[in-house]
């Protein structure tokens, strides 16, 4: 289950009922979580051992669901990530704003030497 942080939220609303102009960013990035970063976006992302955010594309939506449209490959760890619970995604590759964010339907422990992959359409995004 997918859900918009606050500040996705806010912008919808400015977009829709204020008519700010807007431009979307031109990639997105999947984040990894050992914690539920709720819509304030305040959980814990994994940080060290070769962890990067990874640029993520989508499928077009039909009826409001689009999911990832190709293999996601994160970096081989070179320490132990801890176990990976939830995923954000973000405007950017470091930093940014939390756009979307949920939790993984199973929960998937990383070790030193460990790697994580998100196959094509795992990830489901919804808008209801």
């Amino acid at each position: 289950m997918s859900a918009a942080s606050n500040y996705t939220e806010e912008l919808i609303l400015k977009i829709l009922l204020n008519g700010m102009a807007f431009t979307p960013p031109a990639q997105v990035y999947l984040a990894l979580f050992t914690s539920d970063p709720t819509d304030a976006g305040v959980g814990n992302e994994v940080t060290g051992g070769a962890y990067a955010r990874q640029q993520i594309g989508f499928d077009v939506p039909v009826n409001g669901t689009t999911q990832n449209s190709a293999d996601i490959l994160f970096p081989i760890s070179t320490t132990d990530w801890g176990t990976i619970t939830h995923y954000g995604i973000y405007d950017a590759l470091t930093g940014g704003n939390l756009l979307i964010h949920g939790q993984w339907s199973a929960s998937k422990t990383i070790p030193a030497g460990g790697q994580f992959k998100v196959p094509r359409g795992y990830l489901t995004v919804t808008v209801s």
